[in-house]
C-alpha cells in the first residue's frame, strides 16, 4: 500500500497528495486515528480523505485502513530508499536493514504461489537445469547452480551472453532454464530465451513483473522492488532474487525426496575432510 501510494502521488489532486504524505511520514498513526484526526493532520477536509481513499481503488477508509495495516506486517516501518551523506552507520544499517525486509515481505505476498509450484514440478522433472543470469544476475546464477547440481539435477550457469546464445540452440524438450534480470531488459538474454522456447525447453524467468521478459517466458515469478538499476546497482533486487531460487531450491528437494539423502550424507562427509577439525559439542 506504502508503495502504490508513493508511485501514485503525483497524479493525486493537490489536496489528497496532502493525506499521502501524511501517511506515507506517519503510516501506523493513520492507520489507527479517526477521520476527523487525519483530516485535521493533513489540513484537508473529511471528504478529501475518503476521495484519497478511493482514487486507491478502496471502498472508503475503513477498506484503506485494512489494507494499509496488513502491509505494515510485521511492524517493519516504511523507509525511504535513499541514503543521505549525514546518515551515521546506525542509520545506514536501520536503512538497508528495513528496506531488504520489507521488499522481501512483499515479494513473499505477492508471489503467485501456482507459477511457484508449476516451476518447483518442471525443475524436480527436467533433464538438465540451465540458468542465466548477466551482470549482477550472474551472481544470483552462480548461486543458483551451486544449489541445484546438489538436487541430482545436472545444473550449469551461463553469465556470458555467448555462452548462453550458443547452449539456447542445444536444448531439447525436457531441459529447463532459470532465466534471471533485475530489469528484464537485457536483449541478449531475451533473444537467448526465444531461442530456448523455440527449442522446446520450459523457461522459468525471475525478474521484473511488468518486463519485456517476463511476457517471454514460459512461467515468470515476479521480484517487482522499488529502485533504478539505470543508476544503481541492484542491491535490494538481488536478496529477493537469491530468495526466491532458495525456494525453488527446497520446493525442488522435497520433491525429489528420499533419493537424495544418500547422495547429500555422501557430500557432507566428503566435506569433512576438507575443514580443521574441532572441539565437539
Amino acid at each position: 500500500m506504502l508503495e502504490r501510494i508513493k508511485t501514485m502521488i503525483d497524479s493525486l489532486s493537490r489536496s489528497e497528495r496532502k493525506v499521502a504524505e501524511l501517511v506515507l511520514a506517519q503510516p501506523n498513526l493513520v492507520a489507527n486515528a479517526p477521520i476527523a484526526q487525519i483530516a485535521d493532520l493533513a489540513d484537508v477536509s473529511q471528504p478529501t480523505v475518503i476521495r484519497f481513499c478511493r482514487s486507491l481503488n478502496c471502498s472508503g477508509l475503513q477498506d484503506f485502513k485494512l489494507r494499509l495495516t496488513r502491509s505494515l506486517v510485521s511492524g517493519v516501518p516504511y523507509v525511504h530508499s535513499m541514503v543521505s551523506a549525514d546518515d551515521s552507520a546506525h542509520d545506514l544499517a536501520k536503512k538497508l536493514f528495513d528496506n531488504n525486509i520489507s521488499h522481501l515481505l512483499r515479494c513473499r505476498n505477492e508471489l503467485d504461489t501456482d507459477a511457484l509450484e508449476k516451476s518447483i514440478k518442471i525443475l524436480a522433472n527436467t533433464h538438465k537445469i540451465e540458468v542465466w543470469g548477466q551482470g549482477q544476475s550472474g551472481a544470483v546464477a552462480i548461486d543458483a547452480q551451486n544449489k541445484f547440481f546438489r538436487l541430482g539435477v545436472p545444473t550449469v550457469a551461463y553469465t556470458d551472453p555467448h555462452m548462453h546464445g550458443m547452449s539456447a540452440s542445444m536444448l531439447k524438450p525436457g531441459d529447463a532454464v532459470v532465466a534471471v534480470s533485475n530489469s528484464g531488459r537485457t536483449l541478449d538474454l531475451m533473444r537467448s530465451v526465444e531461442i530456448a522456447r523455440d527449442a522446446g525447453a520450459d523457461v522459468i524467468g525471475i525478474t521484473h513483473s511488468k518486463s519485456p521478459l517476463a511476457k517471454r517466458c514460459s512461467i515468470c515469478l515476479y521480484a517487482d522492488t522499488m529502485e533504478d538499476p539505470d543508476l544503481y546497482t541492484p542491491m535490494i533486487t538481488r536478496i529477493v532474487h537469491l530468495v526466491i531460487i532458495d525456494v525453488l531450491a527446497v520446493g525442488v528437494a522435497l520433491k525429489r525426496g528420499p533419493e537424495l539423502i544418500d547422495q547429500l550424507e555422501k557430500m557432507k562427509r566428503n566435506l569433512k575432510e576438507k575443514r580443521v577439525r574441532g572441539h565437539e559439542s
